[in-house]
């Protein structure tokens, strides 16, 4: 059985939707929060199991011996080591033959970074065969509201030059079902990247190109950017995480672009100019 957790977020949809390109869907299992959002594929024969990641009693049927985990990271930081933990014993108890975790990017020190790097030291530790799929930025970070952005003419950011090898959504989940379903991916680390890396300014560009508008980057301090996010509503928090990790895009730690995601899915990742038109035609 192929069991995917958090399948109802953005990439678990993606990874779900790709398994089930290839395999029946008597072989899927999705193990959420909600059933009610998950209806949609028990409709279509997934099984679908309610967990909840701060109940680890939930998660004893979860898993079963020789089953294939995507265990994606879960949404709310500060409190992911412990929930995941509560994954991790689970598979064990379970006997799980392949436990594929979401983490972050190796060369990443940013705080966002931590969760993951202690998430993989938990894995290591409990002796399960694994695959750790260290995910690079999705492209759709900086593309939620490209209207939006468009309409303002300005890209906003302290990152300076630096570079994001991003590569959309869709990607990731595909090197995610590449490893699931394929065979020699066990005790394998991969850094998940776009094949190339691009800068604010560079994005600024794409947006002006696809748009006809002018649009440029507009480079703050990190106090400046801190103030324009928390004005724009986001929580503090979550603001301060993002502007640490543009000091981190700034040391160059998302840049880089080893290849293994083009490798896993068999084609050039998407780059960004054709995500750019897409999602200015969304």
């Amino acid at each position: 059985m192929y069991v995917v957790t958090g399948a109802t977020g953005q990439l678990g949809r993606l990874v779900v939707e790709g398994l089930l390109a290839q395999v029946p869907a008597s072989e899927v299992a999705v193990a959420v929060r909600s059933a009610e959002k998950a209806a949609d594929l028990a409709a279509r024969g997934v099984a679908v199991r309610v967990v909840d990641y701060d109940r680890p009693e939930t998660l004893a049927g979860a898993f079963a011996e020789g089953d294939r985990v995507l265990l994606i990271s879960g949404s709310e930081v500060g409190r992911r080591i412990p929930q995941h933990r509560a994954v991790v014993e689970a598979a064990k108890a379970a006997g799980v033959a392949l436990l594929t975790y979401t983490s972050a990017p190796g060369a990443a020190t940013f705080r966002l970074a931590d969760e993951h790097r202690a998430t993989e030291e938990l894995i290591l530790s409990s002796g399960l065969t694994y695959a750790f799929l260290r995910n690079g930025w999705y492209t759709e970070n900086y593309l939620g509201d490209a209207a939006g952005t468009v309409a303002r003419g300005t890209v906003l950011g302290s990152a300076g030059e630096g570079r994001i090898a991003t590569a959309p959504r869709r990607d990731y989940a595909a090197a995610a079902v590449a490893v699931l379903v394929g065979e020699g991916h066990g005790n394998t680390v991969y850094e998940l990247s776009g094949d190339a890396a691009w800068s604010l300014p560079e994005l600024a560009a794409e947006l002006a190109k696809a748009s006809g508008k002018p649009v440029g980057h507009r480079d703050v301090t990190p106090a400046e950017h801190l103030d324009a996010l928390v004005g724009a509503g986001l929580p503090q928090g979550f603001a301060e995480a993002l502007v640490d990790v543009d000091a981190g895009i700034a040391r160059g730690e998302l840049a880089g672009t080893p290849g293994d995601l083009a490798r896993l899915i068999g084609r050039p990742t998407v780059p960004l100019a054709e995500s750019v038109r897409e999602a200015l035609n969304a």
